[in-house]
C-alpha cells in the first residue's frame, strides 16, 4: 500500500511511526504537551531524530471528559506551532498531519502550511468529508463504535461516502479510547486483523491510553512498557502506522516485528 503525501508516495509495505506533538496545556499525557516556541522546535527535532516518518500536530485535546477549546483558539495555537514545525520539517523532509475534527481548522493547516494528512477522531461527516476530498490530502477515518461489527459497518459506509466525494488516500483508525469501555477496547483489539478486509491501511493509536494504565492501576507516565507490548501486537495484527508519544520505542517495535514476519 502507498499514500500520496503532497506528491510523495509513502510506501506502507513496512510499518512506520507517527510521532505526537500536542500544542495544548491539557492533553492526558503531560509530557506530550509543548507550548513554547523552543519546546515545540525541540520536540519536532526529537521526533525526527528518533525515526518517525510523520508528525501529528494537535491543538485541541480530545481526552475523555475534556471540553474542546473554541475553533478560533485551536487555529491560533496551530498557526503559531506550524510556523515552527514547518521550518523544522523543511530541513528534515518530513511530512505532518493535523489532528482536528473541525473542517475549517483542517483547511487552514493544509492551505497555509501544507499538512499532508487530516487525522480526524470524530468519525467525520459530510462537511469534513467534502473538505478533505477538495483539499486532496490523505484522511484518517476513526471509529467511535464499541464493537467489531459496528466498526466494520461504519468504515464501510463512511469510506464509500468519502470515495463518492472524491477522496483518494484513506486510512482507518479503530479508535481505541473513543466511545469504548476498557473491555470493549480490548475485545476490538483482539479482532483488529479482521479490519484488514477493508483493504485499507490501519493506523493504531494506543500510546499510554487508559486501556493500558488503568489496567495496571498506574499513570500514563508509567505506561510505556504496556504501550510497547500492545504496539508490537498491533503490528503483528497488520497495523501500518503506529501513532505514539515514544517514537524510539515504536520504531524498534516496527524493526523487530519485520524480522519476525520476514522469517516466519
Amino acid at each position: 500500500m502507498t499514500l500520496n503525501l503532497n506528491g510523495q508516495l509513502l510506501d506502507l509495505s513496512h510499518p512506520i511511526v507517527m510521532g505526537i506533538l500536542n500544542v495544548t496545556p491539557d492533553s492526558f499525557y503531560a509530557d506530550s504537551r509543548q507550548q513554547s516556541d523552543e519546546a515545540i522546535a525541540t520536540r519536532v527535532k526529537q521526533i525526527v531524530e528518533e525515526g518517525a516518518t510523520i508528525i501529528d500536530v494537535g491543538a485541541c485535546s480530545t481526552r475523555p471528559g475534556s471540553t474542546p477549546v473554541s475553533e478560533k483558539e485551536e487555529i491560533n495555537r496551530l498557526r503559531n506551532a506550524l510556523k515552527i514545525v514547518t521550518k523544522q520539517l523543511s530541513i528534515h523532509n518530513t511530512q505532518f498531519s493535523v489532528d482536528t475534527f473541525r473542517p475549517d481548522v483542517a483547511r487552514m493547516a493544509v492551505e497555509e502550511f501544507g499538512a499532508a494528512i487530516i487525522n480526524d477522531v470524530s468519525e467525520g461527516g459530510e462537511v469534513m468529508f467534502r473538505m478533505a476530498a477538495r483539499l486532496g490530502v490523505a484522511y484518517v477515518l476513526t471509529s467511535n463504535q464499541s464493537d467489531l461489527r459496528q466498526t466494520l459497518l461504519t468504515f464501510a459506509k463512511k469510506s464509500q461516502q468519502l470515495r463518492d466525494y472524491g477522496q483518494k488516500d484513506l486510512l482507518l483508525d479503530p479508535g481505541f479510547g473513543f466511545g469504548k469501555t476498557i473491555e470493549e477496547n480490548f475485545r476490538l483489539f483482539a479482532d483488529m486483523e479482521k479490519l484488514l478486509v477493508m483493504g485499507l491501511p490501519l493506523l493504531v493509536g494506543i500510546s499510554r491510553k487508559s486501556m493500558i494504565y488503568k489496567s495496571f492501576g498506574c499513570t500514563p507516565e508509567e505506561a510505556l512498557n504496556g504501550t510497547t507490548v500492545l504496539n508490537t501486537m498491533a503490528l503483528m495484527k497488520g497495523a501500518s502506522i503506529l501513532r505514539v508519544h515514544d517514537v524510539k520505542a515504536a520504531v524498534e517495535c516496527c524493526k523487530l516485528s519485520q524480522f519476525i514476519i520476514h522469517n516466519s
